[in-house]
């Protein structure tokens, strides 16, 4: 008896601890897969969220990126050799280099990379000062989704003082011309504005950034500001002769067309008076 009990000691003693798991609802990165050996201790993920991403040695030298937001901290399983930093910031140069990737700034515990690709940009920091592990910050750059849109009161005082003004709080799908159901509010607001004064009259211009063909953009901005017309007059009892749409695509722009930032500004509805 005494035999068999020993025995099966021995047994459980080699039976291999269970692999600790990562945490409730964590993943790795699309862009980067995990170290061998690795587990997720911390993951955090915002729609919206800025970064400083060191760009040099010296005080101040970062650049602020804004965009959705990842935090993943990896560290060494149990009985697992921890890869060095220097270990662990050449992997992810050589993995980020493979998908078209920069170096941006890399130091003994940083090292910064950019990814651009298809009109993306990706900032990934990987910050090896984590004991047995290692944390990475990822930006995918972006604009934030316009929730807050000007009153009636504010659309009248632009249309006093300079004729027109930006509405960015109406949506479209890519290339479509459908008003999508997250524009209520600014139609809303707009309709507030022509109920307010009986008298007043607009254009309704659409806008697009410089993507694609100008003929294109054309006809899409033309059934843009025909699509807002009509969601005015149908849906928010506003006759039709005080509404005309045109299209100018990207021929009015107000801001570069060469960053994501730019075309997004440049994506709007305005509204000018007659």
């Amino acid at each position: 008896m005494r035999r068999f009990a020993l025995l099966f000691a021995a047994v459980l003693l080699a039976v291999p601890a269970l692999a600790k798991p990562d945490v409730p609802g964590s993943k790795d990165h699309p862009l980067l897969t995990r170290m061998q050996h690795m587990v997720i201790e911390v993951y955090k993920t915002k729609p919206f969220e800025v970064h400083a991403f060191k760009t040099g040695a010296g005080k101040g030298a970062a650049i602020p990126v804004e965009g959705r937001w990842y935090q993943i901290r990896y560290k060494a399983e149990d009985g697992a050799e921890a890869p060095t930093p220097v270990a662990i910031l050449r992997n992810h140069q050589t993995a980020l280099r493979n998908v078209g990737g920069t170096v941006v700034f890399q130091d003994a515990r940083y090292g910064i990379f950019k990814v651009a690709k298809g009109g993306a940009e990706t900032w990934v920091e990987v910050d090896t000062a984590w004991g047995r592990g290692y944390m990475l910050t990822i930006v995918e750059k972006g604009m934030m989704a316009q929730e807050v849109v000007a009153d009636a009161a504010a659309m009248k005082g632009d249309l006093k003082s300079t004729g027109h003004v930006a509405v960015y709080g109406i949506h479209f799908d890519t290339n479509k011309s459908e008003v999508k159901v997250e524009s209520k509010a600014a139609l809303e607001e707009i309709a507030r504005l022509l109920k307010l004064d009986p008298a007043l009259k607009l254009k309704v211009v659409g806008h697009t950034d410089m993507t694609g063909s100008l003929e294109a953009n054309l006809r899409l901005s033309q059934a843009r500001a025909e699509a807002v017309v009509q969601a005015l007059v149908g849906q928010h009892g506003i006759a039709a002769g005080r509404l005309t749409g045109h299209g100018v695509g990207p021929l009015a722009p107000v801001a570069s067309n060469d960053t994501e930032e730019g075309r997004a500004r440049n994506r709007r509805v305005e509204l000018v008076k007659e």
